[in-house]
């Protein structure tokens, strides 16, 4: 017979070793009910089911950490909840800054009419983004458009969190001057 490990232990596991089976066993436990719970605020059956993942992703990737205060569900519940409102409020300006910033996420250099395209399509902000590095457009797409802490941008862009902050006020500083 197998020992049923505690929540506490399940993401110690996963946090320290990457342990693909307890990962699996969290997922099992809290998925359904996580699922259930956000289907209740969203009609969207897709979106729904990707900010699911999109929360245990940022489990097992160790974006999100656990700091062992309250239960594990309240505390994947946060997490859903923050992403399902930024998804939900993604249609607006910061769809458009999502969208611009996606095109441009895994290009190197971008054509001088695709340039034009982008200009005329979403005015000055999609120009000033083509302008900023990939190494800033990173950082902002992480802490800007998906709403990660400097240290969990850090994590997922894998550079100190000093390095973050520094390109993205660099950043900022960029757009500010193309756009006045």
């Amino acid at each position: 017979m197998r020992e049923t490990k505690s929540d506490g232990d399940l993401l110690r596991a996963i946090a320290a070793d990457g342990d693909r089976r307890a990962f699996e066993e969290l997922y099992r436990r809290y998925a359904p009910w996580l699922l259930a719970r956000l289907r209740g605020r969203c009609a969207d059956a897709a979106l729904v089911d990707d900010v699911v993942q999109e929360t245990f992703l940022a489990v097992w990737r160790g974006t999100a950490r656990y700091r062992e205060e309250g239960d594990v569900a309240g505390w994947l519940w946060r997490i859903g909840s923050r992403r399902l409102i930024d998804a939900l409020r993604g249609d607006g300006a910061r769809g458009r800054l999502r969208q611009a910033l996606s095109r441009l996420r895994h290009r190197d250099e971008a054509s001088a009419e695709e340039r034009v395209l982008a200009g005329v399509e979403h005015g000055d902000l999609a120009g000033a983004l083509v302008r900023l590095s990939p190494e800033l457009r990173a950082v902002l797409q992480a802490t800007v458009i998906d709403g990660l802490t400097t240290r969990e941008a850090a994590v997922l862009l894998g550079i100190p969190p000093g390095t973050v902050k520094t390109r993205a006020m660099r950043a900022r500083k960029q757009l500010r001057e193309a756009l006045t």
